[in-house]
């Protein structure tokens, strides 16, 4: 089969298993050859994939990806058993066809180089023609064949012993079987179960497991987040699990494989004892590795797109835009950090303030943050929502500043992280972590995109057992969510830092520097066009990233847009044809309706990029993210000892898990909402219903001080606002009797997962 033959019959698969056409994937995987982004090919080659997205562009990449990586195997494969001289036209004709990488390996299996086994020991030993008897199950007296093949030289001094070497060689033909393996693969995946025990001895040690000490379910059942904690148990040393169907069911289903004759004979009751063998000692190690690993990728592929989908909603959170902005990172004993900041971020003077005990200079902090706020003609201040935060907030709001300007409340996760990174020391020198911490919170609120780039995703804190999942899949999936979010927001090239230029479709971090030196050397750009003269901007990285680069300044209002330059002669010939120049046309919703866009519909530009094109015109670079909305916690509510059931809270979702979701109610720990809880419908996925940074109201469920636990709920009827004690407690009883062992396992979820 050709390289052509080959590509050809991918297109069809992948075609068929994403449900497009075959033109789609044929014109998306020759962009991307072509060295094409994901997401250039998504917002600026809609005619040529069919105006195919972000996601399906990937996976025609992904899918692709991995049939090279099969096709490569074949050609391996088939090189090694052409070199041992066994590879037959049939065998060849099973290789090529074989679609997937577990029926080439299992195809491969017994032509695959091993080191010594019991089988190998016994056909040096002369003993293969008898395990041949042995599996045509004659009527021939096998006990006396066996005999004949005692040699005391070779290391047979019994017809037991004869016998046994046979079974490990009929064993060893056994697990090699495409078809066996096939079958009790099959059984694996459909009658398996996953049985988690304590290990013996660390009971008490492994009490954060305590719910797996004796667990069994069905693996294919099991959902990523239980099978991570079991494994990460089992890793820990604290649990042993087991995963396979019943026994008698994996030998039967071998048994009808190989047609054991029924009866009392010799040679079936060898079989018998050989199949026995060859799936306790052979077979059932090597479906439980299998099955391991799949479900292990399966549960993997499910954290990391809740990790992803969650990362995607934080990096695309409302920003406030441009203004002055007093940061606070607040702290008691070490006082609250503070800096101002003017619109484009840039550091204007730092100091602390120790407004709470043990100094309590309150009315000296008061003085500070009042002077600075005039002298800096503040608009918002950003507090972080860390240790102190909420005693910080209350006593701000209570300095009687102008109403204008905004108090709020920032997620200030990763943060430290930052602070002492190489990013940040590049960027503040000068100036210690605690200065660069509180200007990144500061920044977080003006743009929290811009900000959250500087930091690994890992440490911001959405994740769901993100230290246990493929570290390398982690990356790649985080990576391409930032890359999506950066470019789907578009980046002013004028004032990016240069993590964010990095993530820029066609630019990376070598031209990211460049453009920085560029801009450092020369000055602002002036135009879209003058990014042509950064250093090893080739023709082909400008257009990967021209669309998604603004000049807000320049003279040209389209080089402000996402309307790309190749574009700009369409958009000329608009205005033109109804007598305005291009500005007009973006000025004047009367002229826009002129424009029949039909029109201008030709071989390279189609209806779909002609009506981005208005958009835009319509809404010169449209920033997709929501409007910023101001959030503000409950009065009176800033410990967990405020807290009773019944209560009804406002709230920001911080992480979104399979179980449930985490909210802030602004007591310096999260509660939790299991997913029993989010709404009164049944739901299976939590997504369904929240996304990260969502404000929402709950009600307080339970509340355990001593082990830092707060259980929530979204659902309608959870509980009556701030009932007197007595009835709250009742009521509170009434629900837990209700509810049978549901808060117990609430409590064990916060204590696991978060």
């Amino acid at each position: 089969m050709s390289k052509v033959e080959v590509s050809v019959l991918h297109v069809h698969v992948i075609a068929a298993e994403l449900k497009v056409s075959t033109k789609q994937v044929e014109a998306t995987i020759e962009l991307l050859d072509e060295g094409a982004t994901v997401p250039f090919i998504s917002r600026y080659r809609k005619e040529i994939t069919g105006s195919m997205d972000e996601v399906q562009i990937a996976a025609v990449r992904d899918r692709f990806e991995q049939l090279r990586d099969l096709d490569k195997r074949r050609e391996s494969i088939l090189k090694s058993i052409n070199e041992q001289g066994k590879l037959t036209p049939e065998l060849e004709e099973k290789i090529k066809v074989a679609g997937t990488m577990t029926e080439l390996e299992d195809i491969y299996l017994p032509y695959k180089q091993k080191r010594k086994t019991r089988a190998s020991i016994a056909k040096e030993k002369g003993l293969e023609p008898l395990a041949l008897l042995m599996l045509e199950q004659s009527s021939i007296d096998l006990e006396a064949e066996a005999a004949k093949y005692i040699d005391t030289e070779k290391g047979v001094a019994t017809f037991e012993e004869a016998l046994s070497g046979a079974r490990d060689i009929v064993a060893e033909t056994i697990n090699e079987d495409q078809a066996a393996r096939t079958s009790v693969r099959r059984l694996f995946n459909e009658k398996g179960t996953i049985k988690s025990r304590v290990f013996p001895g660390k009971e008490n040690e492994g009490q954060k497991y305590r719910d797996y000490f004796e667990w069994e379910e069905p693996i294919g059942k099991t959902p990523s987040h239980r099978l991570l904690a079991m494994r990460r148990g089992e890793k820990e040393g604290f649990l042993m699990l087991d995963i396979a169907p019943l026994e008698e069911d994996a030998i039967d289903v071998i048994e009808r494989q190989f047609i054991i004759v029924q009866g009392r004979t010799v040679a079936a009751d060898q079989m018998k004892l050989a199949v026995k063998d060859a799936y306790k000692r052979l077979l059932k190690p090597s479906m439980e590795t299998e099955v391991r690993m799949g479900t292990k990728t399966k549960a993997d592929v499910e954290a990391i797109r809740v990790f992803s989908d969650n990362l995607k909603e934080l990096l695309l959170s409302s920003p406030l835009g441009q203004k002055n902005v007093l940061a606070l990172d607040p702290g008691f004993r070490s006082g609250c950090k503070l800096v101002c900041l003017d619109r484009q971020g840039k550091l204007l003077e730092e100091t602390v303030v120790y407004p709470h005990e043990p100094q309590r200079q309150t009315q000296q902090s008061a003085a500070v943050i009042m002077a600075l706020c005039q002298k800096h003609s503040i608009e918002a201040i950003s507090i972080g929502n860390g240790t102190a935060g909420r005693e910080t907030e209350t006593f701000v709001k209570t300095l009687g500043l102008p109403k204008e300007i905004l108090i709020v409340m920032v997620n200030e996760s990763g943060a430290s992280v930052y602070s002492a990174s190489d990013v940040a020391r590049e960027e503040f020198p000068t100036y210690d972590v605690t200065v660069r911490g509180a200007v990144s919170i500061g920044r977080r609120l003006m743009d929290p995109l811009a900000e959250l780039v500087k930091i690994d995703p890992k440490a911001i804190g959405v994740g769901q057992y993100q230290h246990d999942v493929d570290q390398t899949a982690l990356k790649k999936s985080l990576d391409e969510v930032v890359i999506s979010s950066v470019n789907l927001v578009g980046v002013e090239v004028n004032t990016a830092s240069k993590q964010l230029l990095t993530y820029v479709s066609g630019l990376g971090p070598q031209l990211a520097q460049n453009i920085i030196d560029y801009r450092n050397a020369n000055g602002p750009f002036k135009s879209r066009s003058d990014i042509k003269k950064v250093a090893r901007m080739g023709d082909k990285a400008f257009e990967q990233s021209a669309g998604f680069l603004r000049v807000q300044d320049a003279e040209n209002p389209l080089d402000r847009s996402a309307v790309h330059p190749e574009s700009y002669p369409v958009v000329e010939r608009m205005a033109k044809d109804v007598g305005a120049s291009v500005m007009d046309i973006m000025n004047s919703k009367e002229l826009r309706q002129k424009i029949v866009l039909k029109n201008y519909v030709s071989e390279t530009v189609g209806l779909p990029t002609l009506q981005d094109i208005f958009q835009e015109l319509d809404k010169p670079g449209r920033d997709p993210r929501k409007n910023f909305e101001l959030f503000e916690f409950a009065e009176g509510v800033k410990e967990m000892k405020d807290l009773r059931p019944g209560m009804k809270l406002p709230g920001i979702i911080t992480n979104v898990t399979k179980f449930g979701v985490f909210v802030d109610i602004g007591v310096h720990q999260d509660g939790l909402i299991h997913i029993s809880h989010l709404a009164d419908r049944f739901i299976s996925d939590p997504s369904e219903v929240v996304k990260v940074q969502q404000k929402v109201q709950v009600t307080v469920l339970e509340v355990d001080e001593a082990r830092k636990r707060i259980s929530l709920s979204m659902k309608g009827d959870a509980g009556a606002v701030s009932k007197p004690k007595g009835q709250a407690a009742a009521g509170a009883k009434k629900e837990k009797e209700a509810e049978g062992d549901m808060q117990s396992k609430l409590n064990m979820l916060i204590s696991k997962f978060k």
